[in-house]
């Protein structure tokens, strides 16, 4: 049976890719079948540790949008003046501002206005070295950031059940909005990962509350650059004992992943004997035990 592990934390920048990326290196190294999914639809920076190749691209459509047929149309005016978001001018719509409310739709005496299919983003199916990785971009400005991850994550199932796959790795994104409660439901396990700042330890109050609230959800907890403040590095320790939760790692801050990152390698990969490396092989037994993989 496929196991579903996303990655996610309360906020940006708490090092969730690089930390997912040293996984898959080290899932694939130990001979699991994985499957990856980059779920930050609005910042997919999965495929750039990752190097993917891909293989095939689809078109997003997440909401519609009003468009006139002008050989229809009567200049009646209607639509314009009943246009909450002023985005009817001269009968033409302006993409930016359409709600895809159909208002407009409903008023045209003559019928000449449709919705259609809004332009949303991008799906992409690509293959990494250490196995197939779906991702997508949202076009900017785009809603249904949610309805993308969904699809992101129907389509690693889909991969995963071709292929044999054991594993799901899911970068998530940052933060407790639409787009992490997409990624996470129904998946086994969360890793949780926080940094040791005083707003770190809120934010990683934030996503357990939310992650908790999806009772088939295990979560866990690695702090991330956990040297740059010890004190609050041990609060978030008392924190997790106190919390019954399982504190799988701590990973010093290292210059040499952001090296790494510039090197579009896994830090695992690029510097195997850097302390950053070994710590986060130490995560990965202990996720591997806790998830039953070994």
């Amino acid at each position: 049976m496929v196991k579903e592990l996303v990655v996610v934390s309360g906020k940006g920048g708490t090092g969730k890719t690089s930390i997912t990326a040293s996984l898959a290196a080290l899932a694939f190294t130990a001979g699991f079948k994985l499957t990856l999914a980059d779920c930050d639809v609005e910042a997919s920076n999965l495929p750039l540790l990752l190097n993917p190749e891909t293989r095939r691209e689809e078109a997003f459509s997440g909401s519609k949008v009003a468009s006139i047929d002008l050989e229809k149309c009567t200049r009646c005016m209607v639509c314009e003046e009943n246009c909450r978001f002023k985005a009817v001018k001269e009968f033409k719509v302006d993409e930016l501002l359409c709600e895809g409310c159909g208002v407009c739709v409903q008023l045209c005496p003559a019928e000449a206005v449709k919705l259609k299919d809004r332009d949303s983003g991008r799906l992409y199916a690509s293959e990494t070295k250490y196995g197939p990785l779906i991702h997508a971009r949202l076009n900017p400005g785009e809603a249904n950031s949610g309805k993308l991850v969904a699809l992101v994550r129907y389509r690693a199932r889909q991969a995963a059940a071709e292929r044999g796959g054991q594993i799901i790795l899911s970068d998530g994104p940052p933060g407790i909005g639409c787009p992490v409660i997409s990624s996470i439901t129904g998946v086994d396990f969360a890793l949780l990962v926080a940094e040791p700042t005083v707003s770190g330890l809120h934010d990683l109050r934030r996503i357990l509350e939310l992650v908790r609230h999806f009772k088939e959800v295990k979560p866990m907890v690695a702090v991330n650059m956990w040297n740059v403040n010890p004190k609050v590095s041990e609060e978030i320790s008392v924190f997790c004992f106190n919390e019954g939760l399982e504190l799988v790692g701590k990973i010093a801050f290292d210059g040499t992943v952001a090296e790494a990152a510039a090197g579009r390698k896994p830090v695992v990969e690029y510097a195997p004997k850097c302390k950053a490396s070994e710590e986060l092989r130490k995560l990965w037994g202990r996720v591997k035990s806790l998830t039953g993989l070994g």
